[in-house]
């Protein structure tokens, strides 16, 4: 119920009331005599007076003849003794006629309006915040009708995924000149699904369709469909689209529609529940509107392997289009675009922000973005620098830098060998990227310290090799410690996490490993979330083969740390000189310390202690 039905309510409320009290009104002055108490008695006297009714506070009757064309009169009570004083006296008396009828209905309606006016601003908003809806507008769908001024977007500002832009081109030409676009017996596809993970822009590139096609955008999230009423998201399904028909052409846009297009029987007890109805309403809704009306579904999600498949067969959703990750070009596109609302100094190169930033998505660069003018405003600079978005991206990546958290001396030396075997050995591998900044300096996700190394490409293939001087990589920070210390730490948690997960993968799934063939034992995870997976792993090979992979994981890991020793042994006096340096700067780089001069290389990962 919107503002101006709650003002509609109201109005009738106060006309109902009025009306009463004039009717009570009317009728009164209409047949009553209101008389002062002296007039009655007078009139009692003279026996003009055909009945009575004595009440405690008032005397009401009838006169034997009309008086002033009334029939009844009213008039209080006066205690006889005053009476017969007053009488004698000669004065006309009286009292206050009582009308108590406003005082009878507002006994009533009082408690009425104060329980409504409870459920109104209470009750009805606890049942809104959880789904119930109100009970008259139940059935009505909860879309926002968002039009071209609204949305404000076109493809300019969607940068990083050319080819979904080409695709959906396609849905523009049509929404523009149906007739023109369907010349030779084409069809546009009913609906289009928008997959790809959290940030990329799905919904953004949609809201571009509807702002370059100039149309209507009916949007709403696939969660509102799902009431606690059954029937309720089906009857917003029919309404949603029954709006649609009436504002063609125009788009109606899902957004995460996993939310009520969960495979049917997936946690479901039976066929009556309120999810599957709605998902059945929105199959039978894309069978039957003609997309010649000019209605174009869009749809996203972030966990396509979760929906029914009769939602994604031909004739549903005929398309699916993949928006990735952005590659290092895509990056530098999406960054020029989120560029202009900030001001940059002269030297600030995209490319090479696009180049320290990789796996970023399109909301990750505009965060980046944003964190990068904040720190250039915190330390009080007039521009935004190239240092000012490598302290964003550290603070997106490792977290707040905490300087007030103070190590013990031992720790903080050991901390420094730890990051500064990672950087050493990262410097002495040719397959591995770069050394961008290495720093000892606490971070607020529980680091003590980081190695940032920085990619000179994108990688699509990753050799056996590369694999495994990543992994030596990691463990260089562990056997940094071993080798000054003669002991190990726990710093190193997270470098093993990492390890252990390369090494699996290359004997389980890339049948990199001689002594287990080319068979793949576990199946990648096709969630964009990441492995939802929760206890033991699954898995279709005999305890036989379950040994030998984990003495190869066990091989390749043994492998990776004594090379790492090896490396560090023999550059032990760098290995001192560095750490050194990092203990009194706590951050370096290679124009700082040359033994980290970059080399060129593939892939790898930032490493903390």
């Amino acid at each position: 119920m919107n503002r101006q039905q709650q003002w509609n309510i109201w109005y009738v409320v106060a006309t109902f009331l009025l009306l009463m009290l004039f009717q009570n009104w009317w009728t009164a002055s209409r047949s009553v005599e209101a008389i002062p108490y002296s007039e009655f008695l007078v009139l009692l006297d003279e026996g003009r007076i055909a009945e009575l009714t004595v009440q405690q506070e008032q005397i009401t009757g009838r006169f034997k003849e009309p008086i002033g064309g009334k029939n009844f009169f009213v008039t209080n009570r006066v205690e006889p003794a005053l009476a017969d004083q007053i009488r004698d006296s000669g004065a006309t008396f009286t009292g206050t006629v009582q009308n108590t009828f406003l005082s009878n209905l507002l006994s009533w309606l009082l408690p009425l309006l104060v329980f409504f006016g409870v459920w109104m601003f209470v009750f009805r908003r606890f049942a809104e915040k959880q789904g119930l809806g109100g009970m008259v507008n139940v059935g009505k769908s909860k879309a926002r009708v968002l039009v071209e001024r609204d949305t404000g977007v076109t493809f300019d500002d969607v940068a990083g995924v050319d080819e979904a832009k080409l695709e959906l081109q396609e849905i523009v030409s049509f929404l523009r000149d149906k007739e023109r676009y369907g010349r030779l017996g084409a069809r546009i596809p009913k609906g289009i699904l928008l997959v790809g993970p959290p940030g990329t822009g799905k919904t953004l590139i949609a809201k571009a369709v509807a702002g370059q096609a100039g149309v209507p955008f009916f949007s709403i999230s696939g969660s509102e469909f799902v009431e606690m009423f059954v029937g309720v998201g089906a009857a917003r399904v029919r309404d949603l689209f029954e709006q649609a028909r009436k504002a063609a052409p125009c788009i109606i846009f899902i957004d995460e529609i996993d939310a009520l297009g969960r495979a049917r029987g997936m946690g479901s007890f039976g066929g009556h529940d309120e999810k599957e109805q709605t998902l059945n309403q929105l199959l039978s809704e894309l069978d039957g509107f003609d997309p010649r009306e000019g209605i174009v579904l869009l749809a996203a999600t972030n966990r396509p392997e979760i929906l029914d498949p009769a939602l994604l067969r031909a004739g549903r959703f005929d398309r699916q289009v993949v928006l990735d990750r952005p590659d290092r070009k895509g990056r530098e596109a999406i960054l020029a675009v989120h560029a202009k609302r900030v001001r940059l100094a002269a030297g600030v190169s995209l490319e090479q922000i696009a180049g320290i930033t990789p796996g970023f998505t399109g909301a990750d660069l505009a965060n980046l973005v944003n964190e990068a003018a904040i720190v250039a405003t915190r330390r009080g600079g007039d521009e935004v620098m190239l240092d000012d978005f490598t302290a964003a991206v550290e603070r997106i990546v490792a977290g707040a830098e905490r300087k007030g958290r103070l190590l013990q001396p031992h720790e903080r030396e050991v901390v420094a060998y730890h990051e500064m075997g990672h950087a050493l050995v990262a410097a002495s591998l040719p397959g591995s990227d770069p050394v961008h900044k290495v720093s000892i300096i606490p971070r607020s996700i529980g680091a003590l310290g980081y190695t940032m190394q920085r990619p000179t490409e994108d990688r699509f293939l990753i050799t056996t090799r590369e694999l495994r001087e990543r992994m030596t990589v990691l463990l260089a920070g562990r056997a940094a410690e071993q080798t000054v210390f003669g002991e190990i730490s726990t710093g190193a948690a997270d470098d093993l996490a990492k390890v252990t997960d390369i090494a699996r993968q290359i004997v389980t799934r890339f049948g990199m490993t001689e002594s287990l063939g080319q068979a793949v034992l576990e199946r990648q995870s096709t969630s964009y979330l990441g492995d939802q997976q929760i206890g033991v792993r699954e898995k279709d090979y005999s305890e036989e083969t379950a040994r030998e992979v984990d003495l190869a994981v066990r091989q390749l890991i043994d492998d990776a740390y004594a090379r790492a020793l090896e490396i560090l042994a023999g550059r032990r006096d760098l290995l001192d000189e560095g750490a050194r340096l990092l203990l009194e700067k706590e951050t370096l780089t290679p124009e700082d310390f040359p033994a980290l001069a970059p080399q060129p290389g593939g892939r790898g990962e930032a490493t903390s202690a």
